[in-house]
């Protein structure tokens, strides 16, 4: 496991990036749960922030990509709007405990 960060450097309603080994990573909380993802638009393959750590629409509740607006489901990582509606983040294993946010079985 590597850690991320610690759990009070991610606040509720927060997106932070991540780059672990090469891979380029997206933590979002919400409703207390992290949720993680590769940081890669499945349209085009780009990294989806427009500043960093700036992965929200402006309301906070979707993960939006940056280039062309298409919006993800922050819960599933699915795309609700955009041309890529149908396809899906890719998830990434991480898990929280009192001590951090771990990514799970390394990069």
């Amino acid at each position: 496991m590597i850690l991320l960060c610690r759990p009070f450097e991610l606040a509720e309603g927060q997106s932070r990036g991540f780059v672990v080994d090469g891979l380029k990573l997206l933590l979002v909380r919400r409703h207390g749960e992290v949720h993680a993802y590769e940081n890669r638009c499945p349209h085009r393959g780009i990294p989806l922030e427009w500043m960093p750590d700036q992965f929200l629409d402006h309301s906070g509740s979707l993960i939006q990509c940056a280039t062309h607006g298409a919006l993800f489901l922050i819960e599933s990582g699915e795309c609700v709007t955009g041309p890529c509606v149908g396809d899906a983040l890719q998830p990434v294993g991480c898990k929280e405990d009192v001590e951090g946010i771990w990514l799970l079985g390394g990069a």
